[in-house]
């Protein structure tokens, strides 16, 4: 469950405080609140974030390049060298092991299996502009090695999943400021996106149509909340928000699996990951981030009703006991109010 705390002022004792409202997601059928207790205007998020770089003469993401102990498993290149290139992790979350397939195990009450699976990091060659200073153009081929190195270890015989994300600012785990994303790719479907999918199957058995076509549909005619758009992709701040200035950027044609995306899409989902990030970065002063991609597992029965997309959650708040001890998220901005906000930003 979510709170949404909307961003009105907070109202004189003599006037009467507007009643909280309860908002279910459409996909999970979570119910949020909407509450106006803890009014917020937009530009109080705007705290900034003190800019430091790691010293490029020590970064391990250039001494890689220069001294070609690290071999790429892919490597994009332009007219001036190598723009992005991915690369095993030096230190992975889950390792390749004896190349069998991990086997459940019981252990008295418990059941456990190898960790199993492949781990990978995708470097941007600037050591330092953040992805939102960077042109939408520099979006294009991190776009790019996504898709292909996707497609690569989907094959992989042990895989169900493969998690692409990116973590900018220490806030939100970056241990390193050289851009760089991950891949991991793992033997089951995380928790999170096993909930995504049984709400959209579940939709799509009632209504015979894809949950997330239909929220694009509803949002695009309402338009209070969307932030970005252009001719395939949308960037909206969710009804349900779990965050404050939480965004979400969709694919307009419908599609389960991120990485069949048309080269159109590829071009027009950096244009919107871009001016999300842009917007983000000048609205909020450069908010720490996650973002993060949600797609169709790779293997097992048919997932044609999911509708891939990308979630990103600027860290605007910390979790304290009452968030850590229920797992209700409190975000004191409406979406609506978040938007109107990101949308004045150019």
């Amino acid at each position: 469950m979510v709170i949404v705390l909307s961003s009105q002022k907070k109202p004189l004792k003599h006037v009467a405080q507007k009643p909280s409202e309860f908002r279910q997601d459409l996909v999970t059928g979570d119910w949020v609140v909407i509450a106006t207790g803890r009014a917020r205007r937009p530009h109080a998020y705007a705290a900034g974030r003190p800019v430091v770089n790691d010293d490029i003469a020590t970064c391990p993401f250039e001494d890689l390049v220069k001294s070609g102990n690290e071999k790429p498993v892919l490597t994009l290149k332009d007219k001036n060298g190598w723009t992005v290139l991915a690369v095993s992790n030096k230190y992975p979350a889950l390792t390749h092991g004896n190349g069998t397939c991990p086997i459940e195990a019981s252990q008295g009450l418990y059941r456990y299996m190898e960790g199993t699976g492949f781990h990978e990091v995708v470097i941007l060659r600037d050591h330092y502009a953040t992805l939102a200073e960077l042109p939408a153009s520099r979006i294009v081929p991190l776009i790019a090695v996504y898709r292909q190195r996707f497609s690569v270890l989907k094959k992989e015989p042990c895989i169900n999943y493969i998690s692409i994300f990116h973590n900018s600012g220490r806030e939100a785990g970056a241990t390193l400021t050289h851009p760089h994303s991950q891949l991991i790719a793992l033997p089951v479907v995380p928790p999170d996106i096993a909930r995504s999918i049984a709400g959209s199957d579940r939709y799509y058995l009632g209504e015979k149509k894809c949950v997330h076509c239909e929220l694009l549909s509803y949002e695009r005619k309402e338009k209070k909340r969307i932030v970005f758009e252009n001719a395939h992709m949308i960037v909206m701040a969710p009804y349900a928000s779990r965050s404050a200035f939480e965004l979400r950027l969709f694919p307009k044609r419908h599609g389960p699996h991120f990485e069949e995306m048309t080269s159109g899409q590829e071009h027009a989902a950096a244009e919107a990951l871009h001016a999300a990030l842009w917007k983000l970065h000048k609205g909020l002063k450069n908010p720490a981030y996650n973002y993060f991609v949600h797609t169709a597992p790779t293997k097992g029965h048919q997932h044609d009703h999911y509708h891939w997309h990308i979630e990103i959650i600027p860290k605007t708040q910390i979790w304290a006991g009452f968030e850590i001890g229920t797992g209700i998220e409190i975000s004191s901005i409406a979406p609506e109010t978040a938007a109107a906000y990101l949308r004045s930003i150019k």
